[in-house]
């Protein structure tokens, strides 16, 4: 009996860890995951901080704004250049994922800005840091 309690426990865990998608920067290292067992997917920093929510294929702030979109495993920003992106849809070595501190409390969603115009996407990376881009989601 304890053995299969352990093993259902064991199963619980690592199914709910596989919710979580990995996001990561331009050199491999994860900066924050989406949790989708959230209708909203939100998107939390390892911090447990969150800071964007995935609405189709757009990437909104919090505070409202319009940050990029994701689309096939790849974040872009305004520009069309990748900013982020998950482990599948990596092109090269990334690191393990750090600890994930508890999820704080997702404040209110702002009014949401209409999105720009979609560039035509290019495989360049961004020069401006991921965590950057994902924080002007909550900052006013």
């Amino acid at each position: 009996m304890r053995r299969l309690l352990t093993f259902l426990m064991l199963l619980f865990c690592c199914r709910a860890a596989a919710q979580d998608v990995a996001l990561f920067n331009k050199d491999g290292k994860a900066i924050a995951y989406i949790d989708t067992t959230d209708k909203d997917r939100p998107i939390y920093l390892y911090n447990g901080e969150p800071v964007a929510v995935i609405s189709e294929v757009d990437v909104y702030g919090f505070n409202g704004k319009h940050l990029g979109w994701f689309e096939k495993g790849i974040v872009q920003d305004h520009a069309g250049r990748k900013i982020g992106n998950t482990k599948k849809a990596a092109t090269g070595y990334t690191q393990y994922e750090p600890y994930k501190s508890y999820k704080q409390q997702k404040p209110y969603m702002g009014y949401k800005t209409y999105p720009p115009y979609k560039p035509y996407f290019s495989n360049t990376w961004a020069d401006d840091s991921f965590e950057t881009f994902l924080l002007q989601g909550i900052n006013k």
